[in-house]
């Protein structure tokens, strides 16, 4: 099954999130975005998508001279040709690498007609979901106060959730990050949701040794899972250090470049209790695989970045603890049970134990709305002057 083209389309949509300059989401008035849908084409006439910011020149110079006429079921020969093109092309980014990926594993599977964890050895077909909570703000009834975020945590488990992940207030707020105002929100959202429910904390990567130090003792005493990017991830030292003096599971690294292979550092020096990454982030679904095969032969957990099709698919193949799928990012003012209007049905509903279903369509399981996007769809005069935005959370 012979790949025959590769083209992308770019479309708007409507919006009520915003990011800030360093890609903090928050929520405010609704506006015009766009979006990227990634097409691969084979002779068999099967197609497979990925969402993300692919653009049309690095699609042209890059990705498609790569993949025309491969075998599309050679999809490690064909990540093994990116990885050697992105030694020297620094235009080749992981998460536009992991695109090409995701959409090659989505063709494979739509022309076998199987999902994709089925693909790679079906383990389960529910995975416990947690609510992973948008940054803090200053919006009066958002994310402003403790008191906000304990209010939006007893709605968030009377909706069916029995874990809990909260990011609190960054810059570019003047007076974030604040150490004092983080622990009395964790204190406030444990008080609310009492012993039962797990919580977890990501305060962004904003602070000092000591601080996360401090932090991570007073998470301690309420009993939190883990503490996650505390600290900048370029300094593994630093991490070392930290899981040195904690006893709570350091999660780690999410963002940091070198994909699997610097986690493998992270694993052998002991930067981290339990690794961390995401299909987007690490190079796709070929490249997260790697990682969970890394995280086994360590004897770690490992809990997957984000949401979305090519990440639940690992998460319900892997043979390893991935106990939680990351669903969001919450918010007060944000309706998740709609869904991105580029797809059909709500993708990720969560049951009424807390659990989402992995979806048994072909591929990644996405219902797209290929008429929304042919109808929004953006020619080359009228692209506008924005960031592609990727479609996990």
């Amino acid at each position: 099954m012979k790949i025959i083209s590769v083209t992308t389309t770019r479309f708007r949509y409507t919006t009520s999130v915003w990011r800030d300059l360093e890609g903090h989401p928050s929520v405010g008035k609704e506006h015009e975005s766009q979006n990227t849908l990634l097409t691969i084409k084979a002779d068999s006439g099967a197609e497979g998508y990925a969402f993300g910011g692919v653009s049309e020149e690095i699609c042209k110079s890059v990705i498609e001279p790569a993949m025309i006429g491969e075998d599309a079921f050679d999809r490690e020969k064909i990540w093994q040709r990116f990885r050697r093109i992105q030694k020297l092309n620094h235009n080749l980014t992981d998460m536009i690498m992991a695109a090409a990926d995701i959409a090659l594993w989505d063709l494979c599977g739509r022309f076998l007609n199987i999902p994709v964890y089925k693909m790679l050895g079906g383990n389960r077909k529910k995975i416990l979901a947690y609510a992973s909570i948008m940054p803090g703000d200053e919006t009066p009834g958002g994310l402003s106060s403790p008191e906000d975020y304990a209010n939006f945590s007893k709605k968030l488990v009377s909706r069916g959730y029995k874990a809990i992940k909260l990011h609190l207030w960054c810059p570019p707020i003047s007076w974030a990050p604040s150490l004092k105002k983080d622990i009395e929100a964790c204190e406030a959202v444990r008080d609310a949701v009492g012993p039962e429910i797990d919580l977890m904390l990501d305060p962004h990567h904003h602070y000092s040794r000591q601080e996360a130090k401090e932090l991570g003792r007073a998470i301690e005493k309420l009993d939190f899972v883990w503490l996650e990017e505390p600290m900048n991830e370029h300094s593994m030292s630093s991490y070392i250090w930290l899981c040195d003096q904690l006893d709570i599971a350091i999660l780690g690294p999410e963002n940091i470049e070198g994909s699997f292979k610097s986690r493998a550092e992270w694993a052998k020096f002991g930067a981290c209790d339990m690794l961390r990454g995401g299909a987007g982030e690490v190079g796709g679904i070929t490249a997260l695989i790697k990682l969970v095969h890394l995280a086994e032969s360590f004897g770690m957990n490992m809990e997957v970045h984000g949401g979305q099709g090519a990440n639940i698919q690992v998460l319900a193949a892997m043979g390893i603890d991935g106990t939680y799928y990351e669903k969001g990012l919450e918010h007060p003012f944000r309706n998740l049970d709609i869904g991105p209007q580029w797809f059909k049905t709500p993708f990720e509903p969560l049951d009424k134990d807390g659990f989402v279903h992995v979806p048994e369509l072909p591929g990644i399981g996405e219902d797209i709305n290929f008429d929304y996007i042919k109808d929004n769809k953006i020619t080359n005069t009228q692209i506008l002057h924005l960031l592609d935005i990727l479609t996990f959370h």
